[in-house]
């Protein structure tokens, strides 16, 4: 336990993220919103590597340095994320993926 939280509820929390942010890449339409939710896979993945190496090893930090490296990944992928969009709003004026393929190359 960690200061009265199990791991139980921290991998169900986890679990609960991971699984909305696939439901909203699979529903939504609009290329933010589907940004979002891969941000949100991003984050349940990194949530698991602390958790996990909290309980199985809490002296060594492994979980925490892949965590970082999970986030520094996810802003990277943001930013280039959002200037294909911007780009792509420019050419099209319009974020939702049906309007991209219509777009003339």
């Amino acid at each position: 336990m960690i200061n009265g939280i199990s791991i139980y509820e921290i991998l169900t929390l986890s679990t609960l993220l991971f699984f909305i942010g696939v439901y909203g890449f699979l529903t939504r339409k609009n290329l933010i919103t589907m940004l979002l939710s891969i941000e949100l896979i991003l984050n349940a993945s990194a949530i698991n590597f602390v958790v996990i190496n909290t309980y199985l090893y809490p002296e060594n930090l492994q979980g925490v340095f892949f965590s970082i490296f999970i986030v520094a990944i996810a802003a990277a992928e943001t930013a280039l994320a959002v200037a294909i969009i911007i780009n792509l709003y420019k050419l099209v004026t319009s974020v939702e993926i049906e309007d991209t393929e219509t777009m003339k190359y």
